[in-house]
Formats: C-alpha cells, sequence, structure tokens
C-alpha cells in the first residue's frame, strides 16, 4: 500500500531524513518511533505531500502528489488545524465538499459519537477545548474511510475514553483492509497494537522489524526502541546530523 524508496530531505544544511526506504502492506498497522528531532514528522509530512524532497513515495501503485493517491490517503497531524468560524458539523461539510462525498452525515455521527462530541456540533472550533479539539481532529482525518492513514502522535490531548475508542478502531480499520502509520514518541500507548515498528534516529531507519520478529530475540519492543537510540555514538554522526539533533 505504501512504498517509502530512498527519500532524502534536507533544510538547508539540516539533513532530516537521510535516504529513508520501507514498505507497508495493506491491512497493517506500523508504528514510527524515534526521540524528538529523529525525522518522524518530516517523513510523515513527506508521504502526505507537504514536502519537497529527494527520492520516491507512491501510494497505492499511485505517485503520492497525485490525486489518486490523495483519495487514498487520510492524515491526521499532532496539532488540530480548525477553522475558529466554522462549528463542528460545518468541518464536516467543508471536508465533505472537498472530496465530493454526498452521503457523509451517517459517518459524521459514527465518528462524533464514539468520541463523545455529539453535544458539540453547533460549537466552533476555537470554542473546543483541547482535548475536545483532537477529537474532532481525529473525526475528520477518518471521515473519508481512508486506505492509507497517517497519525502524528494521535494520542496526545485525548481522555481515557476516546484512547480506548481510537484503539478499537486501529483494530477495526486492519480487519477492514487499512494501513496505518502511527507517529509517537510514547511507546507504551502502542505497545500491543502494532504489526511492523520503524525506529528512526538521525533522520535514518535504524529498525524495521515485525512484531514476530521482533519476539523471536526475547526483547520488547521499548528494549529494541532504547537499544537503537542510545547505541547510535556521537562520533558515529555526521557534521549535519549532529547539528540537526543539537538543534532539534
Amino acid at each position: 500500500m505504501l512504498d517509502v524508496s530512498h527519500v532524502t530531505k534536507k533544510y538547508g544544511k539540516l539533513l532530516a531524513c537521510n535516504d529513508v526506504d520501507f514498505h507497508l502492506d495493506p491491512g497493517s498497522v506500523t508504528v514510527l518511533l524515534g526521540p524528538n528531532g529523529a525525522g518522524k514528522s518530516t517523513i510523515m509530512k513527506s508521504i502526505i505531500g507537504f514536502l519537497k524532497y529527494e527520492g520516491k513515495i507512491t501510494v497505492g501503485g499511485f505517485p503520492n502528489k497525485t490525486t489518486d493517491a490523495r483519495r487514498l490517503l487520510g492524515y491526521i497531524p499532532e496539532m488540530p488545524a480548525l477553522y475558529p468560524n466554522l462549528t463542528v458539523s460545518e468541518h464536516f461539510e467543508f471536508l465533505a465538499r472537498a472530496y465530493r462525498m454526498t452521503d457523509y452525515k451517517d459517518r459524521a455521527n459514527e465518528l462524533l459519537e464514539r468520541f463523545e462530541l455529539s453535544d458539540k456540533k453547533k460549537k466552533f472550533g476555537d470554542e473546543l477545548s483541547k482535548g475536545m479539539q483532537q477529537k474532532l481532529n481525529l473525526c475528520l482525518g477518518l471521515l473519508t474511510n481512508p486506505k492509507m492513514i497517517l497519525m502524528d502522535e494521535p494520542m496526545i490531548g485525548l481522555d481515557p475514553h476516546a484512547i480506548k475508542q481510537l484503539k478499537g478502531m486501529f483494530e477495526e480499520l486492519r480487519e477492514q483492509g487499512s494501513t496505518l502509520l502511527v507517529s509517537t514518541h510514547i511507546i507504551d500507548s502502542v505497545d500491543m497494537l502494532w504489526d511492523r515498528a520503524l525506529i528512526m534516529q538521525t533522520g535514518k531507519i535504524m529498525a524495521n522489524v515485525t512484531r514476530d520478529e521482533l519476539a523471536a530475540t526475547g526483547k520488547t519492543l521499548e528494549e529494541l526502541f532504547f537499544e537503537v537510540t542510545e547505541g547510535v555514538k556521537q562520533e558515529d554522526m555526521t557534521h549535519t546530523e549532529a547539528e540537526q539533533t543539537g538543534k532539534e
């Protein structure tokens, strides 16, 4: 479903992603782990088409910046980007019109109910608490039933009920054949949900393992994470990577 092939992204002299390469199968949940400044958000924004980069990215066989690929993609950013002058209901209507969806209200109502926002339909975006804004952010990202879903720190700011609902949706979406890429630095939040784990450090994929492969080593995901991220020696880092880490 998703192919990321030799993607490199620089911000001036800073090397944010360095020859990133991986493939995700349909109907799978992949967690993207790494410390702050590792390049997780950069590769997510490259996949969704927000950034220019070197390399190749395809979604369902289509180049990621084409209309065909964007119909398959859903993106839930870390920071909700809501319109202060639109109500909750109007956010759904706006998105539905952008995707030319005519039969969306049942799906919208289902999502609002699951995330306990049904009584907030007439509230404006800037009237919602930060937690409610994140819930609406999730609802909007899932409205179109995307087959490839990118989530950047989706559980930050959510209450326990919303986290439970989101984890349940991970399972449902996987069973429906959707592919999820979930970026986070909170390992405990996704420890029981993933099929594949990608661990980034200094802009590189330092580990790419399935759950079965990791189980065969006898290590936990947390143990692998610290082994990878704390095992990178300073002298092995390029000048550019050291500069990036220091700034981020």
